[in-house]
This record gives C-alpha cells, sequence and structure tokens, in this order.
C-alpha cells in the first residue's frame, strides 16, 4: 500500500475531485495548507509599510491505496494540477504499512 500525498491549488481542487472519481478513487481526506513560496504574492500596505504577503493558500489531498492504482492517480492528479511552476503541484508518494 501506499500514500499519496499532493499539495495542489485550491482552484484546481473541483476538477482533480471529479477526475479522482471518475478513476474509482471515492475516499480521500482533504486539508487546507498555507504554503510559504516564492510565488508572487499581494502586495500589501501595514501602517505605511508597504511588503509582500508570499503565503498561498492550498489544499493537501491524501489518498491511500494499492501499489497497482499509484500511476494513474498520479497521472489524474498531474495532468489536471501541474503546471509550469513546480509550486502549484507537488505530489509525495510514501509507503503505508497498514490500515485498520
Amino acid at each position: 500500500m501506499k500514500q499519496i500525498e499532493a499539495v495542489i491549488n485550491r482552484l484546481k481542487l473541483e476538477e482533480v475531485r471529479n477526475a479522482l472519481d471518475e478513476i474509482g478513487v471515492e475516499d480521500f481526506m482533504e486539508s487546507a495548507v498555507i504554503s510559504h513560496s516564492h510565488q508572487k504574492g499581494k502586495v500589501m500596505v501595514f501602517r505605511g509599510a508597504r511588503f509582500v504577503a508570499n503565503l498561498v493558500e492550498k489544499v493537501k489531498l491524501e489518498i491511500i491505496t494499492a501499489d497497482d492504482s499509484v500511476g494513474k492517480i498520479i497521472e489524474a492528479i498531474g495532468s489536471i494540477a501541474r503546471t509550469e511552476r513546480k509550486e502549484d503541484c507537488r505530489i509525495a508518494i510514501r509507503p503505508y504499512l497498514e490500515a485498520i
């Protein structure tokens, strides 16, 4: 078994949900996360000082699956969430020893 952890842009979440549903992945966890990155953030003014807010809201998906399903799940997520910027879609695959 494997655990797939994907951090994606929250604007792509609905499309990724639909793609996972199409390939039969019905059970996964979603969490809101805040990512610190070098992406262009909003320029904000606070008490007269300007600063760049480079914290970006994203969604983390966690999926526990059989080894033979990993490839199609990665393809489903990556085909929608990946862009030319590597920060838009991060996917990690870890061994998962037991699910109760």
